[in-house]
């Protein structure tokens, strides 16, 4: 079966992407900080809106607003990968994303790399983002509600976290103080996000 995804102009979006074999390497602040950049620097080029965003040591989740007349949101995901991908640190990860700690041989780069496909190989491709990436194009404004609460609340489902809040890398604080949720929001799993799983 073919996947065909949906392209609206002006759409907002929740999405998923997964490192390489979902190798832990968001939990190195410097790799968070150059996410960050990597987002900022695509964002001034091909302008879209973020919503709510969370990243977690082997994947990152969130919903995007696409503007008026453009849907393209591959080549932005493409330009970020690639840009993140050029000097993000693979040698190095930690356990949780405030002590990152050396691997004790330091030959992860070098053995993702030739673990890596031909395919990869033959386009030059650094081992760092898995190929693919889950798309949804929101419906309405309950879904948008639902994939929020499912971003926010993804920290304290992998147990990294207690309460969103204490989560330091999400959006959740920006969300407070938008006045979308309060600071304790999160101190049970909201019903309407049980079923849903998008790792």
């Amino acid at each position: 079966m073919e996947y065909r995804r949906a392209w609206r102009p002006g759409g907002w979006y929740f999405f998923t992407v997964v490192t390489y074999k979902r190798l832990p390497i968001l939990t190195v602040p410097e790799n968070v900080s150059r996410l960050r950049i990597s987002f900022r620097h695509v964002m001034q080029k091909r302008p879209f809106e973020i919503d709510g965003i969370v990243v977690l040591p082997d994947h990152v989740h969130c919903i995007w607003r696409l503007p008026e007349e453009d849907a393209d949101f591959a080549t932005r995901w493409r330009l970020i990968k690639h840009f993140f991908s050029r000097s993000c640190s693979v040698g190095k990860m930690g356990k949780a994303c405030h002590e990152p700690v050396e691997w004790a041989d330091r030959t992860h780069q070098s053995t993702a790399d030739e673990k890596q496909s031909n395919s990869r190989k033959g386009k030059r491709e650094r081992a760092v983002w898995q190929r693919r990436y889950w798309e949804h194009l929101i419906r309405n404004e309950e879904d948008w509600r639902r994939h929020m609460d499912y971003i926010h609340y993804n920290p304290v489902r992998h147990g990294l976290a207690s309460v969103p809040a204490e989560w330091p890398y999400s959006s959740f604080k920006q969300c407070v103080e938008k006045g979308w949720y309060s600071v304790e929001w999160g101190s049970s799993e909201p019903k309407t996000i049980a079923e849903m799983d998008f790792e």
